[in-house]
């Protein structure tokens, strides 16, 4: 087994570094206020509707307000127009099925079974995420109805009030964010991304003046490391723009992060600059506001030659990889005038928008977590029913809901579920029933204590991935408790039992998705940062297909797979901080790693996308047959170097030597010379362009990874 060649920084002693853990994800941030209050506003809106007017399914009405609301407006807005596909399919399907099977207890069984693993399965394999997960979320929430021994029509009703309850939290939802998006004038993902860049900038201003770094600029760095950039790529993965503009953007949000997390460090580095150091700080500052001046008008960066050249830091090294990231920017957008050129999802090339995601209806990855999915919920299912107590049909719905999380999430989420459980049930839930519902006698007074609750949970929610989900959890248990009923309950017996049914279905939950088909986060983040290399380099080598079609195709879905081992990368980065094992200290070396080389390997994927085209001789992309011979003799030795790395991580069965990349380099010279023979200029200087860029990136990552990764002491 290969091992990491760097010390991981020693954690400090006992549990202080807790409450350090805490009071950054807990700090405010710019805009966190704002967004806490368009969740917990549209949540209590939605429940003053459904108790004055007793409206069925209040508490999932009010936890759909509430976790909607957290998504951008442009996602909001696909939601809401998405309702009307995944509701009316549920609804149809819901009562078409028991028209089927309700005379027949065995039958109905094996079709709700059935049910649950096209519901799990679907949510992992199609495409439009918002259709599938409300198509689940009905289904989920009216199970129990169709189970109760009463005539066919109040189920029918209650499975229609289920439709109305959603989408009247749905339009509150949207409603509050168009209001608030009008009155802000901002964009989701370009806005967050400027922040970082100006933030990063802020703090190269005071290196290049000679001037201490002011508080709230290293506290602003800090705040944004810690917070991560899963909400920028939850926006980008839901977003209705096309597959390319998601490739690119993705690799800007990852460069934008991985800015942060070396600014945020070189805060806590000592030292004075130089002349010659502030000349050239100033210069990377510079750039990073060009760059934020044009992305913020949706312009492309534009990559110019000085870009290919970098300055030495001997004093500041982690200037030079601000430096080297800054400048990988523009390269992401290689090929393209300027972001309006992206077209809506689906109609890239001309095509339509799939039901499917490119490769995932047989992603063995999908099927576990429809299995996985399907046996949690049947377990609780037969459970409630064997035992005859329906009050706990709570732990199907938080099978579900927990469910929503777990694609690509890290295990530690189950930790958080737990405790969101026990806070929102046990001690906010039951302790409200006991101290304070009994001296409430009015909607305004409860109002009052859901918005209490509310903004403590959503204040949590808006966390980073490492705690976000505590806060949906507390809010998910407290609804369950109070919001079933149009009374307050006198009795705990209620409350306990919903209590029971959620801490029910996270055990099992647990059970199913912790311990089978799973593995170490440690273990499987190598494994999907290795795979991720190795797709890359058979990206590299394409097409592998003579018809321009069919490379077209191919092309499309392993980028898809591309990108999804990527954001799989990521989350299995946050799960190992909290695994412990005697490989805990391994693993952690190995993350912060990854977490240096992943930018700088989608900064090479996209730009690949764009060396592609001229490998398929797109329109504008079109180059001599001679060149195109050569570059795909450079392209397979570049795509051999890769799973050289890829070996050198996985295992250490490869010695990353100087003579691959010394003949990409002659090959690069070749190709450089046929190029500005038979090219135009201007063509060819863009064509070159792109191949130095690709080749520095790459010969430098090889270099950076046989650093990094000794070889076994046996080799």
């Amino acid at each position: 087994m290969a091992s990491i060649a760097q010390s991981f920084p020693p954690s400090r002693g006992g549990f202080s570094w807790v409450w350090d853990w805490l009071s950054g994800e807990l700090a405010p941030y710019p805009g966190r206020v704002a967004l806490v209050a368009r969740m917990v506003t549209a949540s209590t809106l939605v429940m003053i509707l459904c108790m004055t007017f007793r409206v069925p399914f209040a508490p999932y009405g009010a936890i759909y307000a509430l976790t909607l609301s957290r998504e951008s407006l442009e996602a909001t807005g696909n939601a809401v127009r998405m309702f009307a596909i995944g509701f009316l399919l549920a609804g149809a399907y819901v009562v078409a099925g028991a028209m089927l099977v309700l005379g027949d207890p065995i039958l109905r069984l094996v079709w709700v079974i059935g049910t649950f693993f096209l519901i799990f399965y679907g949510v992992a394999v199609t495409s439009n995420y918002a259709a599938a997960a409300r198509f689940g979320y009905l289904i989920i929430i009216t199970t129990t109805l169709w189970d109760r021994p009463i005539s066919p029509d109040p189920k029918v009703t209650g499975t229609l009030w289920a439709i109305g309850t959603i989408t009247i939290a749905s339009l509150i939802a949207l409603l509050l964010e168009i209001a608030y998006a009008a009155f802000r004038g901002n964009n989701d993902l370009i806005d967050p991304i400027a922040d970082r860049l100006l933030s990063v900038e802020k703090l190269l201003r005071y290196y290049a003046d000679d001037r201490p770094v002011e508080a709230c600029t290293e506290t602003a760095l800090t705040r944004m490391a810690m917070l991560g950039t899963s909400q920028l790529r939850r926006i980008l993965h839901r977003s209705s723009s096309g597959q390319q503009y998601g490739q690119e953007m993705g690799a800007v949000v990852a460069l934008a992060g991985r800015l942060v997390d070396l600014a945020a460090n070189l805060t806590h580095l000592g030292g004075r600059t130089s002349a010659s150091d502030r000349e050239g700080i100033g210069r990377v500052a510079d750039r990073i506001a060009e760059i934020r001046d044009q992305l913020t008008q949706g312009l492309v960066p534009r990559l110019a030659q000085s870009d290919l050249e970098t300055d030495d830091w001997p004093n500041f090294p982690l200037l030079g990889e601000i430096e080297r990231t800054v400048l990988l920017i523009p390269k992401a957008f290689l090929g393209y005038e300027a972001l309006g050129v992206f077209a809506p999802a689906g109609s890239e090339e001309g095509s339509r928008p799939a039901v499917f995601a490119p490769g995932a209806l047989f992603n063995p990855e999908h099927l576990k977590f429809g299995l996985r999915g399907c046996l949690a919920a049947s377990v609780c299912y037969i459970l409630y029913n064997a035992l005859f107590w329906p009050e706990i049909s709570t732990s199907v719905t938080t099978c579900f809901l927990t469910a929503l999380t777990t694609i690509g999430a890290s295990r530690q989420k189950q930790a958080l579920r737990i405790g969101g459980a026990l806070l929102g049930g046990l001690v906010i839930g039951l302790g409200a029933q006991i101290f304070i519902l009994p001296s409430i006698d009015s909607i305004v007074g409860f109002a009052l204590l859901f918005l209490s609750v509310g903004s403590f949970s959503a204040w949590i929610a808006t966390s980073s991935p490492r705690l976000s989900y505590l806060g949906v959890q507390i809010f998910v248990a407290f609804c369950l408790i109070n919001l079933q009923e149009f009374k307050f309950q006198t009795s705990l017996t209620v409350g306990r039992d919903r209590v029971l049914g959620i801490l029910l279905g996270l055990f099992v939950m647990w059970l199913c998705f912790d311990q089978f088909w799973s593995a170490p986060a440690g273990v499987e983040m190598r494994k999907a940062f290795v795979t991720s290399l190795r797709l890359l380099a058979q990206l590299t080598r394409e097409p592998a297909s003579n018809d321009l079609r069919t490379a077209i195709g191919a092309s499309y879905a392993l980028r898809e797979k591309i990108n999804s081992r990527f954001e799989k990368v990521r989350s299995l980065a946050d799960g190992a901080l909290f695994e412990f094992g005697p490989s805990r200290e391994k693993d952690l070396q190995l993350r912060t790693l990854i977490r240096r080389w992943q930018p700088q390997f989608r900064a090479l994927f996209v730009m690949r996308i764009a060396s592609l085209k001229y490998r398929l001789h797109a329109p504008g992309f079109d180059i001599p047959e001679a060149v195109s011979v050569l570059q795909q003799g450079y392209d397979a030795g570049s795509a051999d170097l890769l799973e050289e790395m890829a070996d050198r991580i996985e295992d250490g069965r490869r010695d990353l030597t100087a003579g691959p990349k010394d003949r990409l380099k002659q090959a690069l010279a070749e190709i450089k010379a046929e190029a500005y023979r038979t090219l135009p200029v201007g063509r060819a200087e863009s064509f070159v362009t792109l191949l130095l860029s690709i080749d520095r990136l790459t010969t430098s990552l090889a270099e950076e990874i046989a650093e990094e990764v000794t070889l076994p002491s046996h080799a």
